[in-house]
């Protein structure tokens, strides 16, 4: 087998799916708090390899195919592990919460399927159509790690369903999600208010120890939607007065 320098970034994708792997067996032994950190930990990695394979100029087809598979693992099945295993024991018995539970692992490989179909170059975009898979797990893992414990007892399971529904949804939309943007003097110029609000967003969550993760993603999610729900009215206005200007009143001579 003859070793290339594609094979360092991949190192990083494998870390990313070893982490997953861990984060699941955590989970089932009762170690959320181990498991959720081993989720950030493979979001570290996930975007690592990225950066890895730009510098090393080993992009590729097979790197975004590794990558994705990770990603399933790692920011689908285990946040979905972490969803079910947080729910009340006698709630765990019932078909329901499994399907409901399983849904960002469902949505994420429906995302990332779309993503791979959908790529046309190696080159960062600036948008992804639908939220991101690891943004969706680190919204679910930020929501059980700090605001679980803050909802009354009765409503818990209700607001876990809440979240893994609001999330998935959001993974398997159409709706523009800004792109993490790399830390650069050239990122910073071409979208100077994207890179601070991310920036701003990254050293509050290390500060507060991921307290303030879940209000950014949720920022960053219902951001997006709103986003998104501007420009459809305001093309739609724009079409509808080209249309009025383009129709020509026959009683006009």
């Amino acid at each position: 087998m003859r070793v290339t320098r594609s094979v360092i970034p991949n190192l990083f994708t494998l870390a990313n799916l070893f982490c997953g792997v861990s984060a699941i067996v955590a989970a089932f032994e009762g170690r959320i708090t181990d498991a959720i950190w081993l989720v950030v930990t493979a979001g570290v990695f996930d975007a690592l390899d990225g950066v890895v394979a730009r510098l090393t100029r080993s992009t590729s087809e097979f790197g975004v195919e590794l990558d994705s598979l990770c990603d399933t693992v790692s920011f689908g099945v285990a946040p979905t592990i972490l969803l079910y295993v947080t729910y009340p024991e006698s709630w765990q018995h019932t078909q329901w919460t499994l399907v409901v539970a399983a849904f960002p692992a469902l949505a994420g490989v429906l995302r990332l399927a779309r993503f791979n179909v959908q790529l046309t170059s190696m080159e960062d975009k600036l948008y992804f159509r639908g939220m991101p898979i690891p943004a969706g797990a680190f919204t679910i893992i930020s929501y059980i790690a700090i605001w679980h414990d803050q909802v009354p007892q009765q409503w818990q399971p209700h607001a876990l369903a809440a979240v893994s529904i609001i999330t998935s949804l959001a993974m398997v939309s159409t709706i523009k999600y800004d792109n993490l943007p790399r830390p650069s003097v050239k990122a910073f110029r071409k979208r100077p208010i994207v890179f601070s609000v991310f920036f701003v967003g990254t050293i509050l969550c290390a500060v507060t120890k991921l307290a303030a993760l879940f209000p950014f993603m949720m920022l960053y999610l219902v951001g997006g939607a709103l986003r998104h729900a501007f420009v459809f009215l305001r093309d739609r206005s724009d079409r509808d007065d080209s249309f009025d200007e383009g129709d020509p009143d026959p009683f006009t001579i």
